[in-house]
């Protein structure tokens, strides 16, 4: 046979290639490709390099969920986590705990600035994890549906509409409406947002903040932040000083944090000259020297449900896909209180 490999025909629409795309690209016959692809014995060199070139061109992957069919399970969970995700850590502990009554394992996928969301949710695939669960994926859903095809998979904190994809999440608007209307009634009209960046989740909180302040009559300002202590640091060089601002809105309690430090470096007091909440209720937020009004997310909840959809999926439950949304709770500490009162 010559050595000719026609060209790669590119994916088209959200369909991955399979097997038999593979085997007609290269040339040869699907039972030939799979022994390539399973490294069996047989094919030359050149015929297995010809199909593995081909097969990466395409952006071919094994259909991981046949292969656990014809293997032994692995009993193992895949989680997305950004290590410096303080509530994503809490989530993580709690979901370890439900998956150890279970009877399963975790296997943590890593998101870092070097390994992006993609590639941990391919990793754990590729350990054979039999389901996912994805803390706050970031990811668009049209990139995020062919990676999770055919996997049981719960999203968990993010509202996603995708078929097949489960969803646990708090109410994020409830969350920051609730923040809103506790610095209005300490008095603050003069209330800023300091947003978690272009997130899906940072949108919903922004726009939940924009809502509230029209409701209350206020006008609506928002600040580019992000989702780290340096960022929310960051974001005060923004605010103007004659803005009349006396009260932060934060994406989080990391951003939370940034402010703070960064107000007190400036001799601003916390809460008297300026009001500070954050979002979360991580352990940061319950140190005594933050003491941070924010919002509880129910993780230990979130983790139980979020678990539960997956077992339920992998026991054989093939029902319509569920989004469980949970009530947040306004946390009130001592870094908010009630506005200064104008000179």
């Amino acid at each position: 046979m010559p050595d000719h490999t026609p060209p790669a025909s590119p994916r088209q629409g959200r369909r991955r290639p399979t097997i038999l795309d593979v085997a007609a690209a290269a040339g040869v016959s699907k039972g030939l490709v799979s022994k390539v692809l399973n490294g069996s014995a047989g094919p030359s060199a050149a015929t297995t390099q010809r199909v593995l070139a081909v097969a990466e061109r395409m952006g071919y992957r094994k259909d991981r969920t046949a292969t656990l069919l014809a293997q032994r399970r692995t009993r193992l969970i895949g989680v997305t986590i950004i290590p410096s995700n303080l509530y994503h850590g809490e989530l993580a502990e709690e979901i370890q705990s439900m998956v150890d009554t279970a009877g399963y394992e975790t296997v943590l996928g890593a998101m870092t600035a070097t390994h992006d969301e993609r590639r941990a949710i391919e990793t754990l695939i590729d350990f054979r994890c039999e389901a996912l669960l994805l803390l706050g994926p970031t990811m668009p859903e049209a990139e995020l549906a062919p990676l999770v095809e055919g996997i049981p998979t719960v999203c968990v904190g993010r509202p996603l509409n995708l078929p097949g994809v489960d969803v646990v999440r708090a109410d994020d608007k409830q969350g920051i409406a609730d923040v809103v209307d506790h610095l209005v009634a300490l008095g603050h009209r003069g209330i800023v947002h300091v947003d978690g960046g272009t997130g899906h989740i940072a949108a919903v909180r922004r726009r939940a903040y924009r809502a509230a302040m029209r409701r209350h009559g206020l006008d609506a300002t928002v600040l580019s932040g992000g989702l780290t202590e340096h960022q929310g640091a960051a974001a005060l060089k923004r605010l103007r000083a004659d803005a009349g601002v006396t009260a932060i809105v934060a994406y989080n309690d990391r951003t939370a944090v940034g402010l703070i430090e960064a107000l007190e470096s400036r001799g601003v007091n916390v809460p008297a000259g300026m009001s500070v909440a954050g979002f979360d209720d991580s352990l940061m937020a319950r140190h005594p020297r933050m003491a941070l009004t924010t919002v509880n997310q129910s993780p230990i909840e979130q983790a139980r449900l979020a678990v539960q959809a997956a077992i339920d999926r992998l026991s054989g439950d093939d029902g319509e896909r569920r989004e469980i949304v949970l009530p947040t709770r306004l946390v009130i500490r001592g870094s908010t209180g009630a506005a200064p009162v104008s000179p």
